[in-house]
């Protein structure tokens, strides 16, 4: 393998005086550029144009904006008005983007851990403390990751072919991935197999985030247009899907990126198993199913004008939803930190997922 790890996606740089640090991913594959994030509002920006992106990756650049966004806070006198800028800069922050549960899980984690901050009041403490759960929340992302890849690699074909669509690698999330922590893992332990990453239309994540990152890492892989997904099954070359998550509902109805749904009738019409890799915070246990999943709107531009060329009718309607939601029903089973849940019930998905203590409830 080329390397053995990912570049950083996300940290910390400093004290409670800090910046947030991050990848700019619009630049990827042809220029790896790290951006300075310093107010709460530069990371608002960064979460809602994808230079940040994948459900675990804006939960932890969510925490840690939080702790840029209380800046103006330091000198706060009084417990309540801390909490009052605490919630502002929350409530902020969750306007980004609608469907990843992981950002509004993080945020809700961080105002937890502010109402239990023991008396007396001292805004440096308090800050401290909440810099200290940020960096928690993305401790413990980066060892789900390893847990979801070391559970995950055991059901890889070995000689076989693999599918994944749109990024679930290290660029999502604070480390190692989550669909890619699959592969990545698999992959140390030995065995040989060749990975089909979609493109992932309108906006390439496929193209230009997973066929570099697997690249990067010496990993076999073939880049497909989205389309061409059917084919490559009908022709034997897959044995297995596995893809990301955004949010997963209590009966396993799953959203992510856009096309996944598709895939995923793809693998049932071909009798390929479909896995999910996807961490305990993004699972929303107060969803009976996907209907009730936001799906967020994305500027038509993404379609008619991708990467700034017209390829379409100028003022043509455009349809562009970033995600979609696929049923329990379609889904061979759940690859988490804590095993793969199979079959994909809600039982069994509140028997593992709700005792961890992760989930939206």
């Amino acid at each position: 393998m080329k390397s053995a790890s990912s570049p950083r996606t996300i940290e910390w740089i400093g004290g409670i005086n800090g910046f947030v640090r991050l990848i700019d991913q619009t630049l990827l594959p042809t220029e790896l550029v790290y951006r300075d994030c310093r107010t709460v509002e530069e990371v608002w920006e960064a979460i809602k144009v994808l230079r940040v992106r994948g459900a675990p990756a804006i939960g932890v650049a969510a925490a840690m904006g939080v702790v840029v966004g209380l800046e103006p806070a330091a000198q706060a006198r009084d417990k309540q008005s801390f909490l009052l800028r605490l919630k502002q800069v929350t409530q902020y922050l969750a306007t980004s983007r609608p469907t990843a549960v992981n950002l509004f899980w993080a945020l809700d984690r961080m105002e937890h851990a502010a109402r239990g901050h023991a008396e007396p009041f001292d805004s440096t403490r308090m800050r401290q403390d909440l810099l200290d759960e940020a960096l928690a929340i993305e401790a413990e992302d980066r060892q789900m990751c390893r847990d979801i890849g070391r559970h995950g690699a055991e059901i890889v074909p070995n000689g076989g072919g693999v599918l994944t669509h749109c990024n679930a690698g290290g660029l999502a999330t604070a480390d190692y991935g989550t669909a890619l922590a699959v592969l990545y893992s698999a992959a140390e332990q030995g065995k040989r197999f060749a990975v089909y990453a979609d493109e992932t239309r309108p906006l390439l994540q496929g193209a230009r985030l997973t066929a570099w990152e697997l690249h990067q890492r010496g990993l076999d892989v073939t880049l497909i247009c989205d389309n061409m997904a059917a084919q490559v099954m009908k022709e034997g070359k897959i044995g297995m899907v596995v893809v990301g998550a955004d949010r997963i509902a209590a009966n396993g109805d799953t959203a992510n990126k856009i096309g996944t749904y598709g895939v995923a009738l793809l693998a049932k019409a071909h009798g390929i198993p479909f896995y999910v890799a996807a961490p305990s915070s993004t699972f929303d246990l107060s969803l009976a199913n996907g209907n009730a999943i936001p799906i967020e709107q994305r500027d038509p531009a993404e379609v008619t004008r991708g990467f700034g060329k017209l390829t379409a009718p100028d003022g043509i309607k455009v349809y562009n939803p970033a995600f979609d939601v696929t049923p329990a029903e379609l889904i061979t089973g759940l690859i988490t930190e804590r095993g793969i849940i199979r079959p994909v019930t809600e039982e069994r998905i509140r028997a593992q997922i709700a005792a961890c203590g992760f989930a939206l409830r």
